[in-house]
């Protein structure tokens, strides 16, 4: 018993050794992301293949902007949308956007169940959870930016140490920064230039409250689930909660 109590020991060991070594030779230099702008990611290079394996042809369009060339109108949308503790509690009224969103999830479950649209056993919600749990926004850039779509424990734990570096190299604007110009928007949609030209012919600068929600609403699934085409009125329903809000969300950088 003991024999193989040491040699399952010394084998978990060596994995660990082995998995330890391999984030050291390949983990990404989060240092890099202070100045250098990312003109692919982890998420896109999957979409350009996924395409090109069913016999298309890739569209990538996506148009770097500095943050202050994006509306904070967009900013405060996604944060409502995404990750309201973003800036640990400061800046917003926490209690305010709860009271809003529960308000206006019940709002939804009465016109989804009027249009049809409403599953009780809350298979399909008519509106997404509100606390998005672990998936931050920080989490979500590290996922796009470097890790594939496998879900397993390695990749979990990558995950992890990408996102703990990356608040530790980075502010808080950077990250914001840097995920508004990468996450998808669409198919072939990458960043909130590009989604702004494509649904609303103008630059992500000049977003009114309607239209940031809009876009922000979409974020979760943008070719599923809150895909304008596909589910309208489901897209609509969460834009209403964000835009909501928004009002109570304030940029802390």
């Amino acid at each position: 018993m003991w024999y193989w109590t040491k040699t399952l020991f010394f084998v978990l060991l060596g994995a660990i050794a082995v998995w330890l070594a391999y984030e050291y030779f390949t983990f990404p230099s989060i240092s890099k992301l202070r100045h250098e702008n990312p003109t692919t990611s982890s998420m896109i290079e999957f979409r350009i293949a996924e395409t090109q394996s069913e016999g298309k042809t890739p569209r990538k369009n996506m148009y770097w902007q500095p943050i202050e060339r994006i509306s904070p109108r967009l900013q405060r949308a996604v944060l409502a949308g995404e990750d309201a503790r973003f800036f640990k509690h400061e800046g917003f009224d926490w209690e305010a956007i709860e009271k809003a969103w529960d308000e206006a999830v019940k709002e939804g479950e009465k016109e989804a169940k009027k249009e049809g649209d409403y599953d009780p056993d809350g298979w399909i919600p008519p509106m997404p959870k509100f606390k998005r749990g672990a998936s931050t926004i920080t989490q979500q850039l590290a996922k796009n930016l470097y890790l594939s779509e496998e879900r397993n424990f390695l990749r979990k734990g990558r995950e992890a140490l990408i996102t703990y570096f990356i608040e530790k190299e980075l502010s808080k604007k950077r990250i914001l920064e840097l995920y508004l110009n990468v996450i998808e928007w669409g198919d072939g949609i990458y960043g909130a230039e590009a989604a702004s030209r494509f649904y609303f012919r103008k630059s992500a600068s000049n977003l009114t409250n309607a239209e940031a929600a809009y876009l922000s609403a979409m974020i979760p699934s943008p070719l599923n689930v809150f895909n304008p085409k596909k589910n309208p009125k489901r897209l609509r329903r969460r834009q209403r909660v964000i835009q909501r809000g928004m009002r109570y969300v304030k940029l802390s950088y």
